[in-house]
């Protein structure tokens, strides 16, 4: 299987709340990384956060842009969703960095601004990444 198709296997399930079906995308210990938040770790876990958020935001997502190379691959994505603030339907965009182990998501970078969120970081980039330890430019401390 492609990983693009893993990728909408995926989403389908975020879309469904269908746990079973994303946990058969992930590897065990696989981490997503978001912007506003920390990392979600394990399969469990994400597939958990994942089926308790889709009720809350009414969301489904779709792949518009995706190029693969080896173990990776970076898409461009919608997510068409109801923001309980103003109940009334989005389009949010964005972009994800995906690392394969095998055919299964080992790691998932979000790349998005939710304008609903304050955000209080000083920096606007993903929290918990090991940015350092992965040769990333950084600033001093």
């Amino acid at each position: 299987m492609n990983h693009v198709t893993t990728i909408k296997r995926y989403y389908h399930g975020c879309s469904t709340a269908d746990r079973a079906l994303m946990l058969s995308t992930f590897t065990d210990d696989v981490v997503h990384y978001f912007t506003h938040h920390g990392p979600i770790r394990g399969a469990e876990n994400l597939a958990d956060y994942w089926a308790k958020m889709q009720p809350r935001i009414q969301a489904t997502w779709s792949v518009d842009h995706a190029l693969v190379q080896a173990d990776e691959a970076v898409i461009e994505w919608t997510m068409r969703w109801t923001p309980p603030e103003t109940n009334r339907q989005e389009l949010m965009r964005g972009a994800e960095w995906y690392v394969f182990r095998g055919d299964r998501i080992a790691e998932i970078r979000a790349y998005y601004l939710n304008r609903h969120l304050a955000y209080t970081q000083p920096h606007f980039e993903l929290a918990g990444f090991p940015y350092a330890d992965r040769d990333y430019t950084v600033l001093e401390s």
